[in-house]
């Protein structure tokens, strides 16, 4: 799984990116400090089944912590995106390509309005952040109507003459944007337009790729710099319609690194931190620490982490599966117990898991067993979160 970390130049991008996976990006104050694409892994958590089981487990790809199951996702911080980039303005064409293969987007928005669209500073709220949200969508959108455009009234054509759907031509032409047939259905029938394609207009093509942007790339906001942002900005990008969560990705960073330099005690997503020596720390790093704890009390989190899991879990709606050899000891063949850690997405059964473990499985799929329950399910059995599941293939 891929999630794309969006927006304009200068909003935080690089610093929530480092933040959340302390990988290394450079963070200055000024446009368009990222130019290539900075990838590194986040982290999502879980309740790990070892807890009921009673039994310490063997973590393979995924690290578990007291209990907490950390599945990795993929990350990219790409370069800032700025007005008529669709049209290679800034950096936007090598922005948009470097998107391509991502499930979700998290834009970070500088919910303060301190940085105009060009990512310039300006005065604190001197700029209507909900602008940015617009602006963004708008984008996205030509973006996915610039690869469409030149020949869809030929594929509209040829699809209709042939007898056959739309959505087939079209899903061969975006399939390098790792968007479904199912995807495309959907907005198609979101689409207020002509059944019949040939009839479109390019305003009607427009609206399709408007609703495709928000099905296929869905996208969640990270209301950054909240801790200097006037509230009613707040609320204004929530009442955009997307999920806003307010971040402060300074504060995450500084934590993450004091917590990995040993000088406090700090968990990602936590609603708490604890220093641990004082007398190790100057003043302006206990003032430092004491503005960090009244934020996070009143927020409860820095808000990056939870940006993270809220789009995994309820913009793409995964779910955590373990699978394994033995039902009874929850192990591997090497017998370590509860080893992997799958995302699916709700609503997936138990032949989709042994395709996500390997094709062989899939294709050989004979049944699958239920290690809480020990049940015998089928192929189409609903998985459900923290299920243990076995697989049984033809050898």
């Amino acid at each position: 799984m891929l999630v794309g970390i969006v927006g304009k130049p200068n909003v935080g991008k690089s610093t929530f990116f480092s933040a959340l996976t302390l990988a290394t990006a450079q963070i200055a104050a000024y446009p368009f400090t990222t130019i290539e694409a900075n990838k590194g892994v986040g982290h999502v958590r879980g309740v790990c089944p070892h807890v009921a089981f009673g039994k310490p487990c063997n973590p393979n790809n995924s690290p578990c912590d007291n209990g907490t199951r950390f599945v990795p996702i993929e990350v990219l911080d790409v370069a800032g995106l700025v007005p008529d980039a669709h049209a290679g303005r800034g950096l936007g064409n090598k922005f948009l390509d470097d998107l391509r293969q991502a499930d979700a987007f998290i834009h970070v928005v500088d919910a303060s309005g301190g940085t105009d669209f060009e990512g310039n500073p300006v005065g604190i709220g001197d700029h209507d952040p909900v602008l940015d949200v617009n602006f963004l969508e708008k984008e996205i959108s030509y973006w996915i109507f610039g690869i469409l455009e030149k020949n869809f009234a030929k594929i509209a054509k040829q699809s209709k003459l042939a007898g056959g759907k739309v959505e087939k031509a079209l899903h061969e032409k975006l399939t390098g944007l790792s968007i479904t047939e199912n995807q495309i259905l959907a907005a198609l029938r979101h689409t207020p337009a002509e059944a019949d394609a040939t009839l479109w207009s390019d305003q009607d093509l427009l609206r399709f790729c408007q609703e495709l942007q928000k099905i296929a790339k869905p996208m969640i906001i990270a209301a950054n710099k909240a801790d200097i942002a006037p509230p009613e900005n707040i609320e204004k990008l929530r009442a955009t319609g997307y999920p806003v969560v307010p971040t402060s990705a300074e504060f995450e960073l500084a934590l993450r690194r004091a917590s990995k330099a040993g000088f406090v005690e700090y968990v990602p997503g936590c609603d708490h931190f604890d220093v641990k020596d004082k007398s190790k720390l100057n003043e302006k790093q206990i003032a430092a620490c004491s503005k960090m704890g009244q934020w996070i009390k009143a927020h409860g989190t820095t808000g990056v982490q939870q940006v993270l899991e809220d789009v995994v879990f309820k913009v793409l709606d995964m779910m955590i599966i373990y699978p394994v050899e033995d039902e009874h000891k929850w192990t591997d063949k090497q017998e370590r117990v509860l080893p992997d850690a799958y995302l699916m997405r709700r609503g997936t059964n138990a032949k989709d898991l042994a395709y996500k473990v390997h094709s062989d499985l899939g294709d050989n799929f004979i049944r699958a067993i239920d290690g809480k329950t020990h049940m015998t399910i089928g192929h189409d059995h609903i998985l459900k979160d923290g299920d243990v599941i076995k697989i049984v293939a033809r050898a």
